[in-house]
């Protein structure tokens, strides 16, 4: 059972009365930023990515992976 509260909601933007819009300057900012960070990954951060995209698709797929790997070692175990 809920209760409609009485309390109003009492926040404020931290636009503070003015436009919510962005800036240009922000915009600039944020930008700069960007290509910042994207020049600072390098070959070592596309590896750690690789292995998170990996590690993901494996822990979805657990299921498939045991099947996959059931099925490579009764193909080995029968070619020697």
């Amino acid at each position: 059972m809920s209760h409609p509260s009485n309390l109003a909601s009492a926040w404020d933007t931290s636009s503070v009365g003015q436009p919510a819009d962005i800036s240009l300057l922000e915009l600039s900012h944020l930008g700069e930023h960007l290509v910042h960070c994207g020049a600072l990954r390098g070959p070592l951060d596309r590896l750690l990515g690789g292995a998170a995209w990996l590690q993901a698709q494996a822990a979805e797929h657990v299921v498939t992976v045991a099947l996959l790997v059931t099925l490579l070692v009764g193909a080995v175990s029968l070619v020697r």
